[in-house]
């Protein structure tokens, strides 16, 4: 069975797949079953190792992967079972994202600036890094990932993204101008052609050490949600950049089916459906979304 996961996972990742987590989980189930004495996928055996799943939403998971692995060895053996779907329930929560307001993203970068310690790049590569972050609604592995050559004239080249896909994305004159001021800082320290240092220019910078300098800032700049609301995380900011487009969008149906299919295509979507997920109720929103109400019922043109 290691063999038909190998040829399956290649099969996969020819056509643009990673499948980091698809591997950990078919090897850990071909271990499973080859102690078990299972040459071929059985239901029984694959709900046995699903089940071994800490949560309902990763035992729907598992199992779902074995049944896309368990139809590709079908084919080539009519011994492999295709597990049953539906065994396991999978409940998928939307964590509610905090929307920074222009003052708290001011705040943000204000206090990003002032990060010692002196004589260091840290000041400034944090202040650069959130501000594209706010102003592109970029990935933070997009961010990190960028080299010098990605940034060009046109825009920003972001390579090898989240479904293995290069996009260009076209950036405000004020942004291409603190990303031009930020390299002029950068030159004397780095060592590397990433764009984002590390705080003496040694390497690239990594996720955690940017989240939680993230959630650093945050507390120094009194940015927080409320006892029971949620509380910022780096990912938000590109939550705000949804809504921000969508809080500027044109009110007209059109219009906006328009500008939602720009929009899920900037942010590198797949599936249009996946930048509604970005999207929140705001103030401003309802307002709009009131008002526009209003004008219809009044006899408007939706």
């Amino acid at each position: 069975m290691i063999d038909t996961v190998g040829t399956y996972l290649a099969v996969r990742r020819a056509v643009g797949f990673q499948l980091k987590i698809v591997e950990r989980y078919l090897r850990s189930y071909a271990d499973f079953a080859t102690d078990r004495g299972d040459q071929y996928v059985t239901g029984k055996t694959a709900i046995e190792w699903a089940a071994l799943g800490r949560s309902a939403n990763q035992r729907a998971n598992r199992l779902r992967v074995l049944i896309r692995f368990a139809h590709f060895a079908r084919a080539e053996d009519t011994n492999h079972e295709v597990p049953p779907d539906h065994v396991f329930c999978r409940h998928r929560q939307r964590r509610t994202p905090y929307i920074c307001t222009d003052d708290e993203i001011k705040r943000l970068l204000l206090h990003a600036a002032r990060l010692g310690p002196p004589g260091t790049l840290r000041g400034d590569t944090y202040q650069t890094l959130f501000g594209l972050l706010a102003a592109t609604g970029l990935r933070i592995s997009e961010a990190l990932s960028l080299r010098l050559q990605d940034i060009t004239p046109e825009g920003l080249v972001i390579r090898e993204t989240k479904f293995r896909k290069t996009r260009l994305v076209w950036i405000h004159e004020s942004v291409a101008v603190a990303l031009q001021q930020y390299l002029r800082h950068r030159q004397p320290f780095a060592r590397t052609d990433h764009v984002f240092v590390s705080s003496r220019g040694g390497g690239c910078l990594g996720y955690a050490i940017v989240a939680q300098t993230f959630q650093d800032i945050c507390k120094a700049a009194d940015i927080h949600g409320s006892g029971v609301g949620p509380r910022p995380r780096l990912h938000d900011l590109r939550h705000r950049f949804a809504v921000k487009a969508l809080e500027s969008c044109p009110d007209t149906r059109d219009r906006v089916t328009r500008h939602m299919l720009a929009l899920s295509t900037y942010m590198g979507h797949a599936h249009f459906e996946s930048t509604y997920w970005y999207l929140d109720s705001t103030p401003q929103l309802m307002t709009d979304i009131a008002a526009a109400c209003e004008s219809f019922v009044q006899g408007a043109t939706p």
